[in-house]
């Protein structure tokens, strides 16, 4: 999965948002949702994305798994998220 190109990520220090010219609003979120829009820049799988997150932070077993599955369910919902798979020949 992957964000679709039209949702444009916007960081500062604190949180990050993100819009896109199709969806009418935005979502926000802390620095961490933001490393979460950001490693969605690339076709990745939610297990990479708690992987990279679990190398960078401390958490209890549970919190950062679900922190990333809500995330994503929110992105699914608006329909932020696309389905990408490379065809290798």
């Amino acid at each position: 999965m992957r964000l679709k190109k039209e949702f444009i990520i916007h960081k500062t220090s604190k949180e990050a948002t993100l819009v896109s010219a199709g969806f009418h609003g935005m979502v926000r979120g802390n620095s961490t949702t933001g490393e979460i829009f950001a490693l969605l820049r690339k076709n990745t799988t939610e297990g990479e994305i708690v992987k990279k997150l679990r190398a960078k932070y401390e958490a209890p077993e549970g919190v950062i798994e679900r922190d990333v599955r809500k995330v994503i369910g929110e992105l699914e919902k608006i329909g932020a998220l696309e389905e990408y798979w490379k065809t290798v020949l």
